[in-house]
């Protein structure tokens, strides 16, 4: 008899999701699925090594052409200073400083050629003051420039000097000045004459702005110092470098660092960057170049080659899918002759085909196939003789798989429940447990079929026809080659057996005569109550009385009329207690009533209801009504309680004290 079954397990990972996924797709599709996938991780690989070997051969290109042209652009700039500086030194030299103080300018004007190279000419005496300007006059004649730094560097130097930007102080626009000092046979300086060069119009600047690097890329000048000098956004100029390139590579140009490269220009585009420094003015000449813009070829390259290989692919996939069709077809052959087989249309299978694999599975197959044909037919004998043993035996045995669920039932079995076996109606043999042994005996079950003990249970069963039987299951597990193959049980009626025990019990413990528990059944339910005294302080009570004048009764009419008396004791006080409640005749006329879980003011309480209920038991003898009284000795447990001698000897004396007191009444045991 099987009482359920252990259901499987579910759940399981995305991971596990995706092979049972992957397990219900057919070989071919798998196969092409496979192929697709290696077609593209390899596609894949040689289009990401082609990228990254690409970008770094651009990367080295663009660096050698960034090197190339920084380093042209540098030249072209220091040639540029380097000849302006020349020019003022041979100015200097040509002229006498009686000449280059003129305020007039007539020796300047005779060199027209200067003012292709500076936007203007101005001369400082040796302690600062503006002697001339030319080619106009600005208003900058009597002005003192001995604070500049520039005008400094000279005086203190004696040497050219390519000053830091400066804006003029009359229009504003930013400039610099190349300096040269004028200095007599003794070294001693004179003065300085000083070419000036507008940031935003001077010929210098000017060349830097018409130079093209591709589309993004531009070329700019700073000073050692980070101030800028030119940038095609010409708001930058005279600005700090810091603002507008990246911090790392400033700091390494400024400290007189050349090289290349890579990272954020000023609007925070990536690109390659080269750096070269103008020794003659101390000046640094950046060049910059977008990197997207380098790498755009080499991206167009690698999309092209994409389209590429998803257009071959596209094209192949079809012949790839008929050639797996042909390859597979033995193997579909293969699968319908194993089903063939398996449904009986064939006895082996036959493959003519070239692939060696598949023949050689072909014959193990048939191999296999009748091996089994064999252990079947041993099998089927083998079932068939303990089918005969099963069902000529007289006592119900069943049989279940490892699961619990019945595969097997004798007919002693269906006619001892009254039920055959269907596995659509299961639930039936479970339900049919009494409701009380239900639940133990299906939790015993789940723990035998896991443990692999014994399974030994007595339990209620109803019958089809209603009638209540005590069944003994008994199952235990059947093994083969170390391995369980399931359970198998019997079912005895001990339902007489049962019935015959419990009448024993109840005889052991009742009084014959009154139908009331005995001294023996009454001392181990007050045993019981003491121990739920004692663990978890449950509070119970117990009263013991005799009847008065039950001795005269007997006398007048002989114990017959006494046990009617005792009968009618018994049936009175039973109605007057509670249903939990415990009465007992302990001997003669000696009665005790246990309440558990109850107060000492209910029990008071229910002890008047007995006196009041035995007040009213009467019988009659010869026209003559006979009445008793009791004295009742009520005590309830105290926490000094060792055993239930306490509380009985209490009730005992409170009972002894109740005669004393006058009878027919209740006395409940003071404390000592």
């Amino acid at each position: 008899m099987a009482f359920g079954h252990v259901s499987d397990g579910q759940g399981g990972d995305a991971l596990s999701m995706g092979r049972r996924i992957l397990a219900q797709l057919s070989l071919r599709t798998r196969i092409l699925i496979g192929l697709v996938l290696t077609w593209v991780l390899v596609v894949g690989a040689l289009l990401w090594f082609g990228w990254v070997t690409g970008r770094e051969l651009v990367r080295e290109v663009n660096f050698e052409h960034l090197h190339y042209e920084s380093r042209l652009i540098a030249d072209a700039v220091s040639d540029e200073v380097q000849t302006r500086l020349n020019v003022l030194e041979a100015l200097v030299d040509g002229n006498g400083w009686a000449a280059l103080r003129d305020p007039q300018f007539h020796a300047l004007k005779s060199n027209q050629a200067l003012l292709e190279l500076f936007d203007g000419i101005e001369v400082y005496s040796a302690s600062g003051k503006v002697l001339a300007d030319w080619p106009d006059s600005t208003g900058h004649v009597g002005h003192d420039v001995s604070s500049e730094a520039c005008f400094q560097m000279v005086r203190g130097t004696l040497q050219p000097y390519v000053s830091e930007p400066l804006y003029d102080p009359t229009t504003l626009t930013p400039h610099v000045l190349i300096l040269v000092p004028v200095l007599d046979d003794q070294r001693e300086l004179l003065g300085v004459v000083a070419g000036v060069v507008n940031l935003r119009t001077g010929g210098i600047f000017e060349q830097i702005s018409r130079i093209r690097l591709g589309v993004g890329g531009y070329a700019i000048i700073f000073t050692a110092s980070g101030k800028m000098l030119y940038h095609p956004n010409g708001g930058w100029v005279m600005h700090d470098a810091h603002d507008v390139l990246d911090g790392a590579a400033i700091e390494q140009a400024i400290y007189g660092w050349q090289g290349e490269y890579i990272g954020p220009r000023y609007d925070g585009v990536a690109a390659y960057q080269s750096y070269r420094q103008v020794w003659p003015a101390n000046w640094i000449v950046g060049v910059f170049f977008p990197e997207q813009e380098g790498i755009a070829p080499l991206s167009g390259l690698v999309g092209r080659l994409s389209w590429i290989g998803l257009i071959m692919a596209l094209v192949l996939l079809p012949l790839l899918a008929w050639s797996v069709v042909v390859l597979l077809k033995p193997l579909y052959r293969l699968k319908r002759q194993i089903a063939q087989v398996g449904t009986g249309q064939r006895q082996r299978v036959k493959l003519r085909t070239d692939m060696k694999e598949l023949v050689l599975l072909a014959d193990a197959f048939n191999a296999v196939e009748e091996g089994r044909n064999k252990a079947l037919a041993a099998l089927r004998d083998r079932q068939a003789f303990i089918e005969a043993v099963l069902a000529s035996s007289p006592q119900g045995m069943f049989v279940t798989d490892t699961r619990g669920r019945i595969s097997y039932m004798n007919d002693a079995l269906v006619a001892l429940t009254g039920r055959r076996f269907d596995v659509d109606r299961e639930m039936e043999w479970i339900e049919a447990i009494h409701g009380d042994d239900r639940p133990e005996a299906v939790e015993f079950w789940y723990h035998s079929m896991h443990s692999g003990q014994e399974f030994l249970r007595q339990v209620r069963y109803w019958r089809v026809d209603g009638e209540l039987l005590w069944l003994e299951i008994h199952a235990s597990q059947v093994v083969a080659d170390d391995s369980v193959i399931g359970f198998v049980g019997t079912v005895k009626d001990v339902t007489e057996r049962r019935e015959e025990e419990a009448l024993r019990q109840w005889e052991a413990e009742h009084d014959p005569l009154t139908g009331l528990l005995n001294r023996r059944g009454f001392e181990r339910r007050l045993e019981e109550a003491m121990a739920d005294w004692r663990k978890m302080s449950t509070p119970s009570a117990l009263i013991l009385f005799d009847l008065d004048h039950f001795k005269f009764i007997n006398d007048e009419g002989g114990h017959a009329l006494g046990d009617e008396m005792l009968r009618e004791i018994a049936r009175r006080v039973n109605s007057a207690v509670r249903g939990t409640d415990h009465v007992a005749r302990q001997g003669g006329d000696e009665f005790a009533v246990l309440l558990p879980s109850c107060s000492l003011e209910q029990a008071e309480r229910i002890a008047e209801k007995l006196v009041a209920a035995i007040n009213e038991a009467q019988v009659e003898y010869r026209g003559q009504t006979y009445r008793v009284t009791p004295s009742l000795g009520l005590t309830e447990f105290r926490e000094n309680d060792g055993s239930i001698h306490q509380p009985t000897a209490r009730a005992d004396a409170a009972s002894y004290q109740a005669k004393q007191r006058g009878r027919n009444r209740v006395v409940v045991a003071e404390y000592e």
